[in-house]
C-alpha cells in the first residue's frame, strides 16, 4: 500500500473564531489533557472558541507536548494564548492518528527547535504546517488508532473503579468526622529534629504540592547535606509555609529507608498505639485540611503553618482496629493509584511504537 507524504500545513487549517456563547466549558491545556481555569472569574468576551476534534496548544510549551486533541467537547472556550487548528482532510489523516504522531517525545523534541527560532520561543500553527509527514492509508491508521483506543478504555475503566474506592474512603472518614467527638493532635504527635549530622545519609527528597516526597531540585548540593533533617520510616514531614504552595504540603515515609528534608520542615511520628501515621496521612490529604491549614497560617507574616498550629488540629480519633480498617482502604486506593500512574505513563510510551508499526506496516 505504501506511504505518502504530505505536507501538514495542506492537511490542516488553524481556527480563530471569537466567543459568542457563554454556556460552555472553559479549559486550558497541559500535557495529560484540559484542565479548568486557574481563575473562576474571568472576561470570557476575549476567549477563542474550540470544537471537537480540533487540537489545542500551548504556543510556548510545546517543547512539553502542552497539546490536546479535543474527543470530549462538543464545543468550548480556552484562553486567547493558545492556538488550536483541526484537520481539513479527514479522507487523508484521522485526527486520533495525527495525536499519536504528536504525543511522541520525538515531536517534542522538534518543537523545541522549531521554538528556539522565534523571537518569544513560540511555535506557531504556520510553523506546524512546514513539517512533513508520511502517512500510511486509511485503514492502518484506524488499526493502530483502535489499538490505542482500546488501551485508553481499559486505563479509565480501572481509573473510574480507583475513584470509586476513594469515594467509599472519603465516605467512612466523613461519617466519623460527623458522628465522633474530635481531639486535639497534639498528645498523639512527637516531634523528632534529628539532622544528618555525619552526612552520611544521602537520600534527600523535598516535600511536593502533591503530598509526597519528591526529587531535589538543582540548586541542592547533595554531597553536604549535614544540617538536613532526617525522616525515619513511618514518620511524616511537612512544609510550614502555606502562601507558595496554597496547600498543606506534607509527605509520609512509608518506605523502609530513612529520608533527609530541608531543616525549614517540620518532621514528627506518632503515638502508633493511638494513632496510625497512615490514618493520620488521609485527613491531611483532604482539601478541607488544606483550607483549615490556609486559614490558621493567614495570622503570620509569613503565613506559616507551625508545629503548635499542628498540634491544635482537632480530628475523630477511633480506636486502632477502626483506624486499620479505614487505613487499608485509603492504602488499596494508593496502591491502584499508583498502578494507574504507570499505565498512563505505558500510554503515552506506546504512541512511538504505535507510529512506527504502522509506517512498517504501509511499507511492507
Amino acid at each position: 500500500m505504501g506511504l505518502i507524504k504530505y505536507r501538514l500545513g495542506d492537511l490542516i487549517k488553524q481556527r480563530r473564531e471569537k466567543n459568542r456563547d457563554y454556556d460552555v466549558p472553559i479549559r486550558g491545556v497541559t500535557r495529560d489533557g484540559f484542565i479548568p481555569p486557574k481563575v473562576e472569574r474571568v472576561d470570557v468576551n476575549t476567549f477563542i472558541v474550540f470544537y471537537y476534534n480540533d487540537f489545542v496548544f500551548n504556543a510556548t510549551r510545546m517543547e512539553l507536548n502542552s497539546i490536546v486533541l479535543n474527543n470530549v467537547y462538543e464545543k468550548g472556550l480556552c484562553s486567547p494564548l493558545y492556538s488550536m487548528f483541526y484537520i481539513t482532510k479527514k479522507e487523508i489523516l484521522l485526527p486520533e492518528y495525527l495525536n499519536l504522531y504528536l504525543k511522541r517525545d520525538e515531536f517534542a523534541r522538534r518543537c523545541r527547535m522549531l521554538g528556539f527560532g522565534s523571537a518569544h520561543h513560540k511555535v506557531t500553527v504556520d510553523d506546524l504546517g512546514e513539517i512533513d509527514i508520511f502517512l500510511p492509508p486509511l485503514p492502518i491508521q484506524q488499526k493502530y488508532v483502535a489499538i490505542y483506543n482500546a488501551m485508553l478504555a481499559n486505563q479509565r475503566a480501572y481509573e473510574r473503579g480507583l475513584e470509586e474506592l476513594k469515594l467509599t474512603c472519603d465516605a467512612y472518614v466523613e461519617r466519623l468526622r460527623r458522628e465522633m467527638k474530635h481531639t486535639a493532635i497534639g498528645g498523639y504527635i512527637e516531634r523528632h529534629d534529628v539532622r544528618n549530622s555525619d552526612n552520611s545519609i544521602r537520600n534527600v527528597k523535598g516535600i511536593s504540592v502533591y503530598k509526597q516526597f519528591r526529587d531535589p531540585t538543582s540548586k541542592v548540593n547533595t554531597k553536604e547535606l549535614s544540617n538536613y533533617k532526617i525522616v525515619r520510616p513511618r514518620q511524616i514531614g511537612f512544609v510550614q509555609t502555606t502562601h507558595n504552595e496554597k496547600v498543606f504540603a506534607f509527605a509520609f515515609n512509608s518506605t523502609s529507608d530513612d529520608i533527609v528534608v530541608s531543616s525549614v520542615n517540620e518532621v514528627f511520628a506518632t503515638d502508633e498505639d493511638r494513632l496510625l501515621p497512615e490514618y493520620l496521612a488521609m485527613f491531611f490529604s483532604r482539601s478541607e485540611f488544606d483550607r483549615y491549614a490556609r486559614y490558621h497560617s493567614w495570622g503570620s507574616a509569613r503565613e506559616t503553618f507551625t508545629w503548635n498550629d499542628l498540634r491544635e488540629v482537632k480530628i475523630p480519633i477511633p480506636d486502632i482496629g477502626v483506624q486499620q480498617s479505614i487505613v487499608d482502604i485509603y492504602t488499596a486506593y494508593l496502591t491502584r493509584r499508583e498502578i494507574n500512574e504507570k499505565l498512563k505513563a505505558q500510554i503515552k510510551d506506546i504512541c512511538p511504537i504505535l507510529i512506527k508499526g504502522s509506517l512498517e506496516e504501509a511499507s511492507a
